[in-house]
């Protein structure tokens, strides 16, 4: 999450308008950021998630 944040910083700066999302392996999302505490990390920074799976390779779920 460390190098989303930095990379949005950034991208702020140069293309303000454009809404960036942190893609997700299905089982990484169920695995670590159904976690209480990265869950609360999620929403103090408002991210947007999309999580996919990779196998199927499709999008399963955004999340605003």
């Amino acid at each position: 999450m460390g190098q989303f944040l930095s990379y949005r910083s950034a991208l702020r700066k140069k293309q303000p308008n454009r809404i960036l999302y942190l893609a997700i392996n299905q089982d990484v999302y169920n695995d670590f950021f159904s976690n209480r505490f990265i869950q609360e990390l999620i929403a103090e920074h408002q991210l947007k998630l999309l999580i996919f799976d990779a196998i199927q390779e499709g999008i399963l779920l955004w999340k605003e």
